[in-house]
């Protein structure tokens, strides 16, 4: 049985307030935790055997999604005292993702992502690469740089990392497999699998192996404007193998005044109220709970659940929290 790790201990620095109030994995994506979309991808690839690790705001994480049965998983969660980083909360998480020491490979998925990738053509082709110590998901992209560039020879049947953190076209994904034996190799302590594992290995001779995702969706959360994107692009109807279920996008328990305008797309989550000649859209997505202010004009914002929006507010390019207004604007000091 295949098991998985979702890496959820991070801090999100880089999102400011947003992160304050909630962990970045549990920022809401058309009103459903990002950690959702991860869970759906691996349930819907049959793994349905999970271990969340878990450091900053733990308990939203555990109180939310709880043992994982209603999305039809076994969460099971791993708390750190200290962030140990991505190889090291894996080796942490042995006791989970090991419990028999059977060695079988499993997959370590980034918690911050929504990656619509064939899981189950990744793992194939990790049995297929024989003696790999892991196999990394990796995109193609034109500004490979900029997000740590991996260089992969692609000329062999099983595609080889030859370099990470340098030169070639590829992007590391945050997705990849491996074996317990594997990362039981790393050092004690905070460890980072790349860093300390993967790239030392590999300029020792030894294989880590490639996996070409192809162009399916792929979105990361690390600033305030990729946050609002990605609620864009899945509100606008971004396609995903294994979606969570969203439900109606204007639930019939919000409380939309007749005089409200909406510019699709738009999505109001059940008990939500909007006040008299609000105009909502395009791109707007309200939370379980939060009020719109009469006369409030609203585009590409994402308010969540408990908000407030003053009544004649005009907002643009911003995410509503329960605490207050964040710009999300491309240009607002990524």
């Amino acid at each position: 049985m295949t098991r998985a790790m979702l890496l959820s201990a991070g801090l999100g620095t880089r999102l400011g307030a947003l992160s304050d109030e909630r962990p970045k994995p549990m920022l809401p994506v058309c009103n459903l935790p990002i950690l959702r979309y991860g869970i759906a991808l691996l349930a819907g690839h049959g793994i349905r055997d999970i271990v969340i690790n878990l450091h900053h705001r733990a308990e939203v994480i555990e109180d939310e999604l709880g043992d994982g049965s209603a999305q039809g998983v076994r969460l099971q969660y791993v708390r750190e005292r200290d962030i140990l980083g991505t190889g090291g909360g894996l080796k942490n998480a042995l006791p989970l993702l090991d419990p028999d020491g059977a060695d079988e490979p499993f997959v370590s998925l980034n918690g911050k992502l929504i990656f619509d990738l064939d899981l189950s053509a990744l793992l194939a082709a990790y049995e297929r690469a024989g003696d790999a110590l892991g196999m990394m998901a990796v995109r193609r992209v034109p500004d490979a740089l900029s997000w740590g560039a991996v260089d992969v020879d692609t000329s062999a049947p099983v595609l080889r990392v030859r370099d990470i953190l340098g030169a070639g076209g590829f992007m590391f994904g945050g997705v990849h497999v491996t074996r317990p034996s594997v990362v039981r190799r790393l050092p004690e302590g905070e460890a980072c699998m790349v860093r300390q594992g993967y790239l030392p290995w590999l300029r020792d001779g030894e294989l880590v192996a490639a996996f070409e995702a192809g162009d399916g969706y792929f979105a990361e959360h690390s600033t305030p404007a990729r946050y609002l994107q990605s609620n864009l692009d899945i509100l606008g109807g971004t396609r995903l193998r294994f979606p969570p279920t969203l439900g109606t996008p204007i639930d019939p328990c919000a409380r939309v005044d007749a005089s409200v305008e909406l510019r699709p797309p738009v999505r109001i989550q059940a008990t939500a109220e909007i006040g008299a000649g609000a105009v909502l859209g395009p791109g707007v997505v309200v939370g379980a709970g939060a009020v719109i202010g009469a006369g409030a004009l609203l585009e590409r914002c994402v308010v969540w659940r408990g908000a407030r929006v003053e009544p004649g507010a005009v907002l643009r390019d911003c995410i509503v929290t329960p605490r207050g207004v964040v710009d999300a604007s491309e240009d607002a000091g990524e």
